[in-house]
């Protein structure tokens, strides 16, 4: 069998009954670079190539080589799992070290309060539940009224959109969790207009669901531009949310619960703010010595 796109497209099938339609998208489109330079390559003579993948690990492109080498690895792992090969020359080219993260670049509240200013009554709430609620713009995409439980005060996320499409979130998946909704967060749910024809609580004008790039490039850019507010992206929404969690005492295992992902990667993408936490702990730890003695010394007196 040759890493050809013909082999590429069976892994990626069988992949594709335990992951999303975009994964498997982002998959495909990593591995074209490695079908470009050794899709005639039979998996036989590729596994006596590791000097060779390293070589050509060492010229992808910098910003993009983890995720290509990984990609290729994945594969050729899998191929050694079916009995198509029997060692992982990826692998066997040396490590594959990811680059820094991109580092987190919040709102403040003012900001995002501008921000929603100029998007007015239709779209601004949902820039400023966002912000309360550090949910992916695939997860706000796809929310409805039904998910939102004031009396609990939560907001249950249950689905995500892909590739257009809503998708069920699986049960067993990280990011099908419940969300504790603010102050802030349950203002801008009452800031909605209200409607009628549409199960979605930010639907697209005409009540269906909303397309994430359009609504960029017509609304989100250009209000940007009216605010004065700093180019970024919708997505550090989630991570002003992220930020004021833990300035808020908000644990990081907490957190990576209500965020629906892991504490590795909070605390690869977060570190400076973690860092600067110590203080805030012992003040906490204080407070919790001051309380114990407090009670020690009233059943002292209670005797």
């Amino acid at each position: 069998m040759l890493l050809s796109n013909n082999s590429v497209d069976v892994y990626l099938d069988r992949h594709a009954a335990t992951r999303r339609a975009r994964t498997i998208a982002t998959l495909r489109e990593r591995l074209r670079h490695a079908t470009r330079a050794y899709g005639d390559v039979p998996l036989h003579e590729l596994e006596r190539m590791a000097g060779e993948l390293a070589d050509w690990q060492a010229r992808l492109p910098v910003r993009s080589r983890y995720g290509i080498a990984q990609a290729l690895r994945q594969a050729l792992e899998a191929a050694v799992r079916w009995g198509y090969m029997s060692r992982n020359p990826a692998k066997l080219a040396g490590p594959n070290p990811q680059p820094p993260p991109r580092p987190p670049d919040p709102f403040t509240l003012a900001e995002v309060d501008a921000i929603a200013e100029e998007l007015g009554a239709t779209y601004g709430p949902l820039v400023r539940f966002a912000a309360a609620t550090g949910l992916r713009p695939e997860e706000w995409a796809a929310l409805e009224r039904r998910d939102v439980a004031r009396r609990a005060g939560l907001v249950n996320v249950r689905r995500s959109v892909s590739s257009g499409v809503v998708r069920e979130l699986g049960k067993t998946e990280r990011s099908r969790r419940q969300v504790p909704l603010s102050s802030r967060a349950i203002a801008a749910l009452d800031g909605l207009p209200i409607r009628l024809d549409t199960p979605f609580l930010f639907p697209a004008p005409s009540g269906g669901l909303l397309e994430y790039h359009n609504w960029y490039r017509r609304e989100w850019r250009p209000a940007l531009e009216s605010s004065g507010v700093r180019p970024r992206r919708p997505y550090d929404l989630r991570s002003t949310f992220v930020s004021h969690a833990l300035a808020a005492g908000v644990t990081v295992f907490e957190l990576a619960r209500i965020a629906g992902t892991s504490v590795a990667m909070i605390e690869r993408h977060y570190g400076a703010l973690l860092d600067g936490a110590g203080a805030g702990i012992a003040g906490r730890l204080n407070a919790l010595e001051l309380e114990l003695e407090a009670a020690a010394e009233q059943r002292a007196e209670d005797v």
